[in-house]
């Protein structure tokens, strides 16, 4: 009898010890990693997040974006513009440098981009991939033939201006950036066209902004 209770008692804790030992391994399988080079990325993170000023930044975010990466990633987007123009103007391989301005710009090549142009209309309103940010810009495309290449007007200048002052139309949230205000676009003759701009963008693993989120229109006019 007595030798019956001690085989059980001892098949029990055995069991126990087996669960206990099961939990254990779970748990250290699903405990994540720290390491000190993820340790010096928080520290470099949050000292840009001081450094800045930002309050938005989610929690744990591992990679920072800068309002200085911001404002010259807009800077870039606007000179590409002109330049496009200017190569068309002049003869050159203008539809080459677009294609090569769409895969470094936008995000195509890395996920996906919602891209609404100003002037797009109907089926083709929003342009979902590279074949149709490419049409916009340059034309040329039977799929696209209402597009004849927003860039080659041409632009010879183009400059943009946030919402607010300050980087007030910046909102950083470690990796993604949104940008608000308006762009404004000059031709040769001197006329100067303004159009209400939102752009969101995502640091690569390489570092690089891309635009994941572009939406362009023309300002509301109340007496139209």
């Amino acid at each position: 009898m007595i030798f019956g209770l001690l085989m059980v008692a001892t098949i029990t804790y055995s069991c126990n010890q087996a669960t206990e030992k099961v939990k254990q391994e779970a748990t250290e399988k699903v405990k994540p990693e720290t390491t000190d080079s993820v340790a010096q990325t928080n520290e470099e993170v949050q000292k840009v997040i001081d450094d800045l000023g930002l309050v938005y930044v989610e929690e744990g975010a591992q990679t920072i974006i800068t309002y200085d990466e911001v404002n010259a990633a807009q800077q870039a987007w606007c000179d590409a513009l002109v330049k496009i123009g200017k190569l068309y103007d002049e003869g050159g391989d203008y539809k080459s440098f677009a294609k090569q301005v769409i895969e470094d710009a936008y995000n195509y090549d890395q996920g996906k981009v919602f891209f609404k142009p100003t002037l797009a209309s109907g089926d083709k309103t929003f342009r979902l991939d590279k074949q149709g940010a490419l049409a916009y810009f340059v034309g040329g495309d039977t799929n696209y033939p209402d597009d004849k290449g927003f860039a080659l007007k041409p632009w010879v200048k183009a400059r943009y201006d946030n919402a607010g002052g300050a980087n007030q139309g910046i909102q950083i949230y470690g990796s993604v950036a949104i940008t608000m205000g308006n762009v404004w676009v000059t031709d040769k003759e001197g006329n100067e066209v303004m159009v209400d701009k939102t752009w969101v963008f995502r640091k690569g693993k390489d570092g690089k902004l891309r635009i994941i989120v572009h939406k362009s229109s023309l300002p509301f006019d109340p007496s139209r």
